[in-house]
């Protein structure tokens, strides 16, 4: 327990919204968006000859046990020769989220949801994000469709998108739905109150995963890192409890990848540019190389995503308790993915940890500006209307975005540190096992496991490099700044 007055709920909040500031982050909404939000009211949300009504089909969400800002559904038909037809709807937040409103610039300004240990703070206000944008359970929404059509291999062979009404029939959870799949527990409640959503859920499972070992035959990474979520007791930070990946994850995450591939083909096909999501060659791949080879394997001397993917696959066999690890390493020397805008008939590099080509950002419009960018590109060309961005425009939000997120990110990871301070204030001179997550000039940084978090080293890194296992000290805590010092133990 904390030491120092005040919740610890009020102290990570307090450093939160500090921190956002400093990034150059609003965590408040301006009298300007309140104001405007109050004058928005629902639906009705009907069908006409532009809109779709697609109210009857068996959609469902799946997200965490907690959100209320569901961006997405999926359902799927079955069509001929073993293929399937999978459709997933993204909520139309560009019908109630105008271009140059209050709400767009606030949206504009920050680009993403931030979430924190102790608070979120939500690109849109929550009586949108969470309702009246949200395509939440048995409410009747707008939203663009994007239709696919996918043969047993998991080869997406022709795509479409359009604009319907949809309703969620089911919400339903990653960790309920992953155990069900598994064989582990028993049908969640949501499914068995929907005739034929479990051959439904089942259909849509076995498709992702053809889809995933496509894309892993092409290359994409087995990467499997461990982020951490704050437990509190009442008001006090209890534990940072890993989240762990499951078979429902990859599902969503899969079906999602193929439609932000449809999305940005769509576009191009249409001869619009679209804001891509990409992801350098790796900017440390000789480091990538020498951690294979103290491990007894070898890769090239040339960045290879299909040689680095057979790698991870041999060490998840090898040592599954220490995959995550090593994937976090990986994770770190592969650097950070940026937005860039791609012009019909012009290349951009694609995405090198998902080993995919076309790739943009389009089904989180409630918690990504990318993707609300990517709706109004979307929008324009299903009604042939002329770009609602020039070009010059979608490359200034590309810098912005990738900007922003950057800034969301440290923030997320200052207040993850100051939660993981406040844990630890307690334990100074107690030794831990870790292994080295980060090192250059800026300073060597060590992950311990009980509790999971990181912390700098600050004596004795000398030598250590990314991936190192390395015995620390703890010797200070700074809850404020989120800092948290080792020294190497030598003894």
């Amino acid at each position: 327990m904390s030491t120092h007055q005040g919740s610890d709920t009020g102290r990570l909040r307090s450093i939160a919204r500090r921190a956002m500031l400093e990034r150059g982050l609003l965590p408040e909404f301006s009298a300007a968006v309140t104001n405007e939000t109050n004058a928005i009211v629902d639906g009705p949300y009907e069908p006409n000859a532009a809109v779709r009504d697609l109210r009857h089909l068996l959609w469902a969400s799946i997200d965490n046990d907690d959100s209320r800002d569901l961006d997405q559904l999926s359902v799927c038909r079955p069509a001929v020769d073993g293929a399937v037809q999978i459709l997933v709807a993204v909520a139309d937040v560009d019908g109630i989220v105008h271009r140059a409103s209050a709400i767009d610039g606030h949206a504009e300004a920050n680009t993403t949801s931030v979430y924190t240990a102790a608070q979120m703070f939500p690109m849109l206000p929550e009586k949108l994000s969470t309702d009246l944008t949200s395509l939440g359970q048995g409410q009747d929404r707008l939203a663009i469709v994007i239709e696919m059509l996918v043969g047993e291999d998991g080869v997406v062979t022709k795509s479409d998108v359009y604009r319907a009404v949809v309703c969620n029939r089911a919400k339903l959870a990653y960790n309920a739905v992953a155990a069900w799949i598994d064989g582990t527990a028993s049908e969640p409640r949501g499914i068995t109150a929907v005739a034929g959503l479990d051959e439904q859920l089942r259909t849509q499972d076995r498709v992702a995963q053809a889809m995933r070992a496509l894309r892993h035959q092409h290359g994409a990474l087995s990467l499997e890192t461990i982020e951490t979520r704050a437990v509190f007791d009442g008001d006090v930070l209890s534990d940072l409890r890993p989240d762990q990946p499951n078979r429902a994850k990859q599902l969503i995450e899969n079906l999602m990848i193929a439609a932000n591939g449809a999305t940005a083909r769509y576009l191009e096909a249409k001869g619009l540019p679209s804001l891509r999501r990409v992801l350098h060659s790796p900017e440390r791949w000789q480091r990538i190389v020498d951690l294979a080879a103290e491990s007894g394997e070898r890769l090239p001397s040339e960045a290879n995503a299909l040689a680095l993917d057979e790698f991870l696959a041999s060490r998840r066999r090898s040592d599954p308790a220490g995959f995550a690890d090593l994937s976090l390493s990986v994770v770190k020397l592969l650097g950070r993915g940026r937005y860039a805008v791609q012009r019909p008939g012009e290349t951009v590099e694609g995405h090198f940890g998902l080993a995919v080509h076309d790739y943009t950002h389009s089904t989180a419009p409630n918690r990504r500006f990318p993707d609300l960018v990517t709706q109004r590109l979307l929008k324009a060309a299903i009604a042939g209307q002329p770009m609602p961005y020039s070009t010059e425009q979608l490359q200034a939000l590309a810098r912005h975005c990738t900007e922003q997120e950057d800034n969301a990110a440290k923030v997320e990871r200052q207040v993850r540190k100051s939660a993981a301070a406040l844990l630890l204030e307690s334990r100074i001179g107690q030794r831990f096992d870790g292994m080295v997550t980060g090192a250059s000039g800026k300073g060597t940084w060590v992950r311990i496991s009980h509790p999971l978090v990181e912390g700098r080293i600050v004596n004795g890194f000398e030598g250590l490099d990314v991936g190192d296992r390395v015995r620390v000290k703890l010797v200070r805590t700074d809850v404020e700044h989120g800092f948290i010092d080792f020294v190497r133990d030598r003894a």
